[in-house]
């Protein structure tokens, strides 16, 4: 498989399939003349050319309105749509508005100095860019003697570089939540399900079946040697490996349910195939027991949590697509295929701060209409954006809410989901934790003459093209 053809040494031609829950009809199809499964020629044409798949970069507006780098490549950006024309078209005041932008997100990570975008207009804010850009500023040519190049207007650049960057933002702070005491978690002892842990002893040796000419030969041969001393130790070895699970607040609990593994396989097999049982199979064997443990994990729901905000506001991300090589379409319109709305990219936007933009379904789209009409700006955030986290038993899964947009009053958050599973835990889960985050950016950004924020988790069958971001917020958000 990586040269193209045989390269007449068995080992690297051999394409070793170890076991299989349908090995025996891997084997029947491949011997089957007319069988896929076979060696064949595929020549690609031009058609399929066009149709192969590139990797598309949304990047946010305020990069290409400063003439920063969107970090695509050539291919990535041929296909990425229109983007905003540069503010400023002379190269030293653009290289001079870049250092401002990167003063600004210097800046942003003091909150007590910027504790809301809006701040970036305040004169002592102000001052304190011009002076970092002063100290960054170097000319690009070397002065001739005698001739001294006028230096560019620090003052007025920075002031237009800020209104664009407020302009092309949405002042999103950077929350965390600190526990006031000592959180308590830990798992509860449970009866392991081990009805359908049917496993058979390796009897040694792998048989390999050729295919081509149904040969056989013997490629492998597991040795007797031993890593753990007892059954059981295999058993909680591979559970510790999981950084959910500690040995030193759980080693009971670990062995007693190491106990009930061995226990179950030891009668059916010798002590020494048991242990070359665990020792192949450890680390199916251990996730399969830890999946049992997240049903029965706990932690304790008393505790409380302090909202400290590290940043009065964070850069948008950028995001990756794959998409096929083709032009993205206009967003009124209305994909050929619905039902697979992943496979499209979007443009056209005027109001969107990243782009081009990717749906998973049509009524996401109708939504992108409504808040292009309505709205002030808005974008669909990345991952690790907003860095909320909600409980999926002992694991802690990012949210990423899939669309925020800001209005004259307020800032917010828009969740669409299926009818069908608005009372899902998980969605439950995620609209609870968002809702906290919520009230939390609130508090913080009216005490410093920002916009408060709100939550919407709204039901597919509810947005339509012809009504009114009014009508959905005052319906659906908390």
């Amino acid at each position: 498989m990586p040269y193209g053809k045989r390269t007449g040494v068995a080992a690297v031609d051999r394409l070793n399939i170890v076991a299989h829950d349908r090995f025996q009809e891997i084997v029947d199809e491949a011997n089957n003349p007319k069988s896929p499964i076979r060696l064949r020629t595929l020549v690609l044409d031009e058609e399929i050319l066009e149709h192969r798949k590139v990797t598309v970069v949304a990047t946010p507006t305020i990069l290409a309105r400063l003439g920063l780098p969107s970090g695509q490549g050539d291919e990535g950006a041929k296909y990425a749509g229109a983007q905003p024309k540069p503010k400023f078209e002379d190269a030293e005041t653009q290289r001079v508005a870049q250092l401002t932008y990167e003063a600004i997100r210097k800046l942003s990570r003091d909150p007590s100095v910027v504790p809301d975008i809006s701040y970036l207009t305040r004169p002592e804010v102000q001052e304190k860019l011009v002076r970092e850009v002063r100290s960054q500023y170097r000319p690009q040519q070397m002065e001739l003697e005698g001739v001294v190049p006028p230096l560019p207007d620090f003052t007025k650049i920075a002031a237009e570089t800020s209104s664009e960057v407020i302009d092309q933002t949405i002042s999103i702070p950077r929350i965390s939540l600190m526990p006031k005491g000592e959180v308590k978690a830990g798992f509860r002892s449970f009866k392991l399900d081990l009805s359908t842990m049917n496993l058979v002893a390796p009897d040694g040796a792998l048989l390999a079946r050729y295919l081509d000419r149904n040969e056989a030969d013997t490629i492998g041969v597991i040795q007797g040697n031993f890593l753990e001393k007892t059954p059981e130790d295999y058993v909680v070895s591979g559970l510790i490996n999981f950084p959910d699970i500690s040995y030193d607040n759980n080693a009971d609990l670990l062995y007693d349910l190491a106990g009930q593994v061995v226990s179950h396989l030891n009668s059916r097999m010798e002590h020494n195939e048991l242990m070359a049982l665990l020792q192949a199979e450890q680390d199916s064997i251990a996730r399969a027991v830890r999946a049992q443990m997240l049903n029965h994990y706990w932690i304790d729901d008393t505790v409380e949590y302090e909202a400290v905000v590290k940043q009065g506001f964070t850069d948008i991300r950028s995001s990756a697509h794959t998409s096929e090589k083709t032009e993205p379409l206009d967003y009124r319109t209305v994909p050929a295929d619905k039902s697979n709305m992943a496979r499209y990219l979007f443009s056209g936007y005027s109001k969107c701060l990243v782009t081009p933009v990717r749906f998973q379904s049509d009524t996401e789209r109708k939504l992108s209409v409504i808040l292009e009409r309505e709205s002030l700006k808005w974008f669909r955030p990345a991952k690790g954006q907003f860095q909320m986290f909600y409980r999926d038993g002992s694991d802690h899964q990012e949210y990423i809410p899939d669309f925020v947009a800001e209005t004259e009053v307020e800032i917010l958050m828009l969740e669409p989901k299926m009818a069908t599973r608005m009372q899902d835990g998980d969605v439950l889960a995620k609209r609870d934790v968002a809702t906290k985050w919520c009230l939390q950016a609130s508090e913080h950004a009216l005490s410093h003459g920002g916009k408060p924020w709100r939550y919407a988790l709204i039901p597919h069958d509810q947005i339509q093209d012809n009504i009114g971001l009014d009508f959905i917020v005052k319906r659906f958000a908390t």
